[in-house]
């Protein structure tokens, strides 16, 4: 039995991306989360899921919402990411399912400073259960990490308890992910605070099931977001191992992997961390800076390879009156962006072991 006859086609949410985090899970496969900031990147992420027979989760940033929506507009009171983050998740509601792949619609890190924004999609993914019966989005994440674990389970618990009566997936985040990403900076924070301890797991464990099971967490085992040299990041999956052995312990259970994990700062993981990580549990890791590289490197190679057919609408090494239209056209130079970043796509589902799971 493959995923397509438990899970339909195009976005999912509630019950339908329940299964499909358990399916992953007891196969051992995860999904990559690909970070997207317009129609463009949107469509070669859910082309690539497509040709490799795989789940794919879209997701937007605050500042990837706010470009998507257009830079001419105001981001004041978080609206522009508001309304980019509304208009990308109804984008992809109205291609997902043309596509015949299972699609999860997520929206990525939302620090304290930025809730306006979480507000704002919340209140979309309401007024869309009220017409639909299921949320806009399927899922949403709350990075509260630089607060005290106190706190950043006491404001998931408080959005928690609404977004279940909607049946709205929440990812949160304990302990810091390293480097930059999206106005972030962690790069000078202290070591052992890229480190979740077993019993941080086991808090929110206790305190996010009491309301639904739909949540998932994302530990810190030594992630940095953005790519760096090797040997300049030391990631230690093998603790998520260690978290699920206590949670299980602790609570009795009888799954071997009772939470659902989440990886972040994937770029420039090698594939064992990357295997050992799924193998323990994480079932969506989020990919950004790679596909961010792959996209300019299809603008870039086509340039160098036209550039004598790109420097005026008219003359070219073929002659001096000869058109240029079919060359600087953005339909042409976008799609050989989108061509290399549906490679890189590929190569994030083959890593995670998410290729003909349909």
């Amino acid at each position: 039995m493959g995923l397509l006859d438990i899970v339909p086609a195009g976005v999912i949410t509630g019950d339908n991306l329940r299964k499909l985090y358990a399916y992953a899970s007891k196969h051992a496969f995860a999904i990559p989360a690909i970070n997207c900031t317009s129609s463009s990147t949107i469509n070669a992420a859910l082309e690539a899921a497509r040709d490799n027979k795989s789940p794919i989760i879209i997701q937007f940033s605050n500042g990837g919402a706010a470009f998507y929506a257009g830079k001419g507009i105001s981001n004041k009171g978080e609206a522009a990411s508001i309304l980019g983050a509304v208009a990308g998740a109804h984008h992809v509601r109205q291609v997902a399912k043309s596509y015949g792949i299972p699609v999860i619609l997520h929206s990525d890190h939302c620090a304290k400073k930025l809730l306006p924004w979480f507000d704002g999609m919340l209140a979309a993914d309401e007024e869309y259960f009220a017409k639909h019966g299921e949320p806009l989005f399927s899922s949403h994440m709350l990075d509260l990490s630089e607060d005290s674990k106190e706190e950043n389970i006491e404001i998931c618990v408080k959005y928690l308890e609404r977004m279940a009566k909607i049946n709205c997936h929440l990812e949160m985040e304990i302990g810091i992910t390293g480097g930059e990403e999206d106005g972030v900076d962690n790069s000078e924070v202290d070591n052992a605070s890229l480190y979740t301890q077993p019993q941080d797991i086991l808090d929110i464990y206790n305190a996010f099931s009491k309301i639904t099971d739909l949540f998932s967490i994302a530990a810190a085992f030594g992630n940095v977001h953005g790519v760096y040299a090797p040997g300049n990041v030391k990631l230690h999956p093998e603790l998520l191992g260690k978290h699920q052995e206590f949670v299980k312990k602790e609570l009795g259970l009888e799954s071997d992997k009772p939470v659902w994990f989440v990886f972040h700062g994937g770029s420039g993981s090698t594939e064992q961390d990357i295997a050992t990580a799924v193998n323990f549990g994480v079932v969506k890791m989020n990919v950004d800076t790679d596909t961010q590289w792959a996209y300019w490197a299809g603008i870039r190679n086509f340039y160098e390879a036209k550039k004598g057919y790109l420097q005026g609408q008219v003359g070219n090494p073929d002659g001096a009156n000869k058109p240029n239209k079919k060359f600087y056209d953005p339909r042409v130079w976008v799609r050989e962006a989108e061509k290399t970043m549906v490679d890189r796509v590929q190569q994030a589902c083959k890593d995670l072991g998410n290729v003909n799971v349909l």
